[in-house]
């Protein structure tokens, strides 16, 4: 059973900050340094290489580790990414299969410009 499965939380806001937030608490129960490749994760990353434009909320399917982070597809840019482990802002929130689609409901996306 999913742990998002009959959440409100995009009828009782439109921040995406508070969004990420209430995801935050509701996975805190799974959460990792380290992702494992095949495996979905959300979690908050601050980029900062100068006129990057990135999701500061990204929800990934990790692709491959490095030493320098991993790579992982996107679904909200629909894309492979880059993230370096300097940029995590802390854990990753492990992700089930069956809650994937209820993230995906949630608009709690937030893209930034960096400068």
């Amino acid at each position: 059973m999913s742990r998002l499965e009959g959440n409100d939380i995009n009828q009782r806001t439109n921040d995406p900050e508070e969004m990420m937030l209430e995801i935050m608490e509701l996975l805190n129960d799974t959460v990792t340094p380290i992702p494992d490749v095949g495996k979905f994760y959300t979690f908050v990353y601050n980029a900062k290489t100068p006129q990057l434009q990135y999701d500061q909320h990204p929800l990934i399917a990790c692709t491959h580790l490095e030493r320098w982070g991993f790579k992982g597809l996107n679904f909200h840019w629909q894309q492979q990414r880059n993230y370096t482990w300097e940029e995590l802002a802390g854990q990753l929130y492990i992700v089930e299969w069956d809650e994937l689609d209820d993230l995906l409901a949630i608009p709690y996306a937030k893209y930034i410009l960096n400068n």
